[in-house]
């Protein structure tokens, strides 16, 4: 049996580690909306960071095998600011699926879910866990 490309194997790591990071994300803004009564763009941030946290800590240890910087404070400012861009594209998706497309914000953030994965894997990938050369 063939191995698996590189980028293949870390793209289902990324996708299991990502899976992860989402059910902490959804189960905290799920959870600060529903049981806690908080508006959803404030809770999207809020799990979105608790996610963060999952996925940087699987993302150097478990993910991706190959790291570009060998500074670990500008990896992880980096990843913190690539996480930021995310988070904007998170917080926009969101808005739009409720407010625009009259979504439950459930269904809003499972969207927005899908279209920051790619965003995610692509510029984590290029920018942080890919050699030189």
């Amino acid at each position: 049996m063939k191995a698996l490309h590189p980028v293949a194997g870390e793209g289902a790591r990324a996708f299991a580690a990502s899976a992860l990071a989402l059910a902490i994300d959804f189960a905290a803004y799920s959870g600060l909306i529903r049981l806690a009564g908080v508006h959803y763009l404030v809770a999207a941030p809020v799990g979105f960071a608790l996610g963060f946290v999952a996925i940087y800590l699987l993302s150097i240890r478990w993910v991706f095998r190959q790291r570009r910087l060998t500074n670990v404070r500008a990896e992880f400012a980096l990843f913190a600011l690539l996480s930021l861009v995310a988070l904007a594209l998170n917080q926009g998706i969101i808005y739009a699926g409720v407010e625009g497309f009259a979504l439950a914000p459930e269904a809003a953030k499972a969207v927005s879910a899908g279209m920051v994965f790619c965003f995610n894997f692509a510029s984590r990938k290029l920018l942080l866990f890919t050699r030189y050369g």
